[in-house]
């Protein structure tokens, strides 16, 4: 679980620096200045957290951190919902299944992570 919550991670980071950035940034609340930097420094917390997934002596660390971080980003997800943001071209997921998918995300997390090696 931790290899594949790991690959889902560095997928998702890789679109802090693709053709999707744009959209990502706008789906920064106006409430936070720098967005850009923002859309950067997530990214980069995304494949520190993935990393840590994959090393025993870190999982436990990097899923609760993961875990923070997407609670953390949660409200971009809100604020996409809410404006009608596209991503990639496509509607943002709507709020019900990307409320029901940071559960799942935050649960897989935890299972991961505090888990018996």
């Amino acid at each position: 679980m931790r290899a594949g919550l790991a690959a889902m991670f560095l997928l998702t980071a890789s679109a802090h620096w693709g053709k999707r950035r744009p959209d990502l940034v706008r789906m920064v609340p106006a409430a936070f200045s720098q967005p850009d930097l923002i859309v950067t420094i997530t990214g980069f917390l995304e494949i520190l957290g993935a990393a840590g997934l994959l090393l025993p002596a870190t999982a436990r660390a990097a899923a609760l951190c993961l875990a923070l971080l997407l609670m953390a980003m949660f409200p971009a997800n809100v604020s996409a919902a809410r404006r009608n943001l596209t991503i990639g071209g496509k509607a943002a997921t709507g709020l019900p299944l990307r409320t029901l998918l940071q559960v799942v995300f935050i649960a897989a997390l935890g299972a991961a992570g505090f888990a018996d090696f």
